[in-house]
């Protein structure tokens, strides 16, 4: 009973058939001007009719099984310890320079950077881009 057309819908209701009417789009089963047409009907629904009649040609929604994320090898407190250092970092700068008057402990943010990530997360080929530059100068 509670399936009839003519019940009202609301704000929610409304959102739910847009998230699914923009997953039809993204899917490639609607065009441009078919998903503009489709968001004013569902915009203007006022019952659970008016919602239906968008979606009666397009499949129903697949619900995917839930992939798993890829657990960490090293799953402890301390296996993320130098994304854990470099947000305190900041904070520490900022109360020490409250407390001493020195913007210099502000360089401490980039040198923690550089110290804990610069050689595992850095490096993303500039030193080869250097070296093909004075490739091409010398050809």
């Amino acid at each position: 009973m509670s399936e009839l057309p003519e019940i009202r819908i609301g704000t929610a209701e409304r959102e739910d058939a847009m998230r699914r009417l923009s997953d039809h789009f993204a899917a490639g089963r609607l065009s441009v001007a078919e998903f503009d047409e489709r968001s004013a009907v569902i915009a203007a629904a006022v019952t659970r009719g008016d919602v239906t009649k968008v979606f009666t040609d397009l499949p129903e929604p697949v619900t995917a099984a839930a992939v798993p994320a890829k657990p960490k090898s090293d799953s402890g407190f301390l296996s993320e310890w130098p994304e854990r250092v470099m947000a305190v970092i900041p904070i520490l700068a900022v109360i020490l320079f409250f407390v001493t008057g020195s913007w210099l402990w502000f360089l401490a943010i980039p040198l923690a950077g550089a110290l804990l990530f610069g050689g595992s997360h850095g490096g993303h080929g500039h030193g080869n881009g250097r070296r093909q530059r004075g490739r091409r100068a010398l050809d």
